[in-house]
């Protein structure tokens, strides 16, 4: 699926896998939107999203089918991330510290992770669509650690094998969270985007007493960063749209945010 559909790339793609089904749009319908029309297309057992500047080792296909069949319940699975550039590895998918950050896992022997990115993600499509699929309403962004606690929520494992690969490009499909020299590179969109969402996960997701005390420190640390770094870069967008963006977010929204949340509590299976 390509969104906005450069026309050369239509062509290319047609003109050498006439096999595959291609899906355009006029407009760029942020991640979310662009993955649940794709899967509704699926028609096989199991769903692979695999972003445009990421590629599979050569067993990659075959280790994921093989880890499916042993799972149980079947869940989503994910492979060892690596750096595009050099080779390196970036992670064994991430675990989550309380304030729902990602942290890298390099442990090959942990299998069980909190979660695993959308740039490689395999789900059956059954359990797809028993989840929902991605929460059109984040349109880009944490939409794959939504989609992983919701799972583990409901009793099925994340998982990653300490086999096989795929090379990835981190950042370039969408801009930003990649290192350089100067430091870590990203957007205010993506910003944004990322302290939005990453704070309605943690909205649906977190138990209730926990939620209770979580949530407000969360927000007092968020409030209290955006303030220093606004003051200290001079930066009255940064506060406007990323910090300040996630309370208007957060109103805006809350009516959705607590059906979701009373929808996916009441039938919790794990507290993981």
């Amino acid at each position: 699926m390509t969104t906005p559909p450069p026309t050369a790339s239509l062509q290319l793609l047609r003109e050498h896998y006439p096999q595959a089904r291609l899906i355009a749009s006029e407009a760029n319908v942020g991640f979310c939107i662009a993955n649940n029309r794709m899967v509704a297309q699926a028609r096989g057992e199991f769903v692979l999203l695999l972003n445009n500047d990421a590629a599979l080792a050569p067993d990659a296909l075959a280790t994921l089918l093989r880890e499916a069949g042993q799972q149980q319940p079947r869940g989503i699975l994910s492979l060892p991330q690596f750096d595009w550039a050099n080779g390196t590895l970036v992670d064994h998918g991430c675990l989550l510290d309380p304030f729902y950050n990602p942290v890298p896992n390099t442990d090959p022997q942990r299998h069980d992770v909190a979660m695993v990115i959308g740039a490689c993600l395999w789900i059956p499509r059954a359990l797809w669509l028993e989840l929902g699929g991605f929460p059109e309403w984040f349109e880009s962004i944490a939409e794959d650690l939504y989609l992983c606690c919701r799972a583990r929520l409901a009793g099925y494992p994340v998982q990653v094998p300490a086999t096989s690969g795929y090379r990835h490009r981190q950042g370039a499909s969408f801009g930003g969270n990649r290192a350089t020299a100067s430091g870590l590179a990203t957007t205010y969109r993506r910003r944004r985007l990322s302290e939005r969402n990453k704070t309605f996960a943690m909205v649906i997701c977190t138990p209730g007493a926990l939620l209770g005390s979580l949530l407000p420190l969360h927000l007092l640390t968020l409030t209290l960063e955006g303030l220093v770094l606004s003051l200290l870069r001079r930066d009255a967008r940064l506060w406007r749209e990323v910090y300040a963006g996630v309370w208007r977010a957060l109103w805006a929204q809350r009516e959705q945010l607590r059906a979701l949340r009373k929808t996916i509590q009441s039938t919790r299976h794990s507290t993981t």
